[in-house]
């Protein structure tokens, strides 16, 4: 089992990642839990997959799970789910000190841990990741937030966990397109910082997509290193240096919200989409060579991820995607930046962007390749 601290001072806590922890939820789980029945907010695929293995472990150590059940999908992270939820969680009489468990991928981390933020003013809360994307993202850093109709993420809070347990037997019953959207934030980690690490997973793709567990696991302990490192040195993205996690993001999610936040772009799609095109924008601006880009988008498709925003065959202009980006919550004093690209492994936060520019590219893009 790799552990990995994530360095916060009196809010630190531990990601775990290895094999059979659900198994073992008790004995990780048993230092936070205060009373008998447990509160567990999960998706409904992670909880039919996984959710006797939690309730058998967790059931021989004489505790008892209280389930509330989340569709799957982008839809879930919503005004009225939250409302549902947090109803839920009252009635079930979640105090400050109990720590409610959420079971899934990154929806239900996201939706769970802005319940837990707001509950009562806070209440604890731990993440058991499902899905590849959850392990190696969402699940570390304390982001957690809901849906609007103006946008993703746009309401949320920084609440941390208190402990992540990332069992990588979940990932065996991932769809594979799952599976590929999770390693686009995988390849996010080299391509933002991380060169070596990027070389090596163009060498080892195939090896960490086939579930193989030196290379998986090596992915996933590494991808969170990462994260772990950047969290504690800009926890709530003030400095700059959190910002970065945000490669391929701001395309990204004006993708995701113009198909509609739905199963058409998974999130990890949107991502590979966005990272091949702050490549090409950065080299289109000098930034980087023409290769290097072209060499990303090789990575994406190797993968078996979009690379071609022009596939999608969207109903819109680049004018049209940027609009859906001025209501990016990173916009400041009415400037959006963007994380480009110097070099592979090199990000950075450019905050001279012109938007003009960007609709030009975007029109260009939709209709090339």
């Amino acid at each position: 089992m790799a552990v990995i601290p994530v360095e916060l001072g009196g809010r630190s806590y531990e990601v775990r990642i290895g094999h059979g922890l659900l198994e073992q939820a008790a004995h990780h789980l048993a230092p936070l839990l205060r009373k008998t029945r447990v509160p567990v907010v999960a998706d409904a695929n992670a909880l039919a997959a996984h959710g006797d293995r939690l309730a058998r472990a967790l059931g021989d150590a004489g505790y008892s799970l209280a389930l509330y059940t989340v569709a799957p999908g982008e839809g879930s992270k919503s005004w009225a789910e939250l409302a549902a939820l947090t109803d839920w969680l009252l009635a079930e009489g979640v105090e400050r000190g109990d720590h409610v468990i959420a079971l899934g991928g990154g929806v239900v981390g996201d939706l769970a841990g802005f319940a837990c933020a707001i509950l009562k003013r806070g209440c604890g809360f731990v993440q058991i990741p499902t899905t590849l994307l959850a392990q190696v993202d969402s699940s570390v850093g304390g982001k957690t937030a809901i849906n609007t109709t103006a946008g993703k993420n746009l309401v949320g809070a920084f609440h941390q966990p208190a402990l992540v347990l990332a069992d990588l037997d979940t990932l065996a019953t991932l769809p594979p397109r799952e599976l590929r959207a999770g390693y686009a934030e995988v390849l996010k980690y080299g391509v933002l910082g991380d060169r070596a690490f990027f070389d090596w997973l163009e060498a080892h793709s195939g090896a960490v997509l086939a579930r193989e567990e030196g290379p998986l696991n090596h992915a996933v302990a590494t991808s969170v290193a990462a994260k772990a490192r950047i969290v504690a040195a800009d926890e709530r993205e003030t400095g700059g240096v959190r910002a970065l996690l945000n490669l391929g993001h701001t395309f990204g999610h004006a993708l995701e919200a113009e198909t509609g936040f739905s199963d058409r772009l998974l999130h990890g799609e949107s991502v590979a989409l966005g990272m091949v095109l702050a490549a090409r924008y950065s080299a289109r601006r000098g930034l980087m060579a023409d290769a290097e880009a072209e060499r990303l988008t090789a990575a994406v498709d190797a993968a078996g991820l979009p690379s071609e925003i022009a596939k999608l065959e969207l109903a819109c202009d680049g004018a049209a995607l940027v609009d859906q980006m001025r209501h990016d919550k990173k916009m400041d004093a009415g400037t959006l930046p963007f994380v480009l690209l110097r070099g592979l492994g090199e990000a950075f936060l450019a905050r001279d962007v012109d938007l003009s520019e960007v609709t030009a590219f975007l029109d260009e893009e939709l209709r090339a390749h």
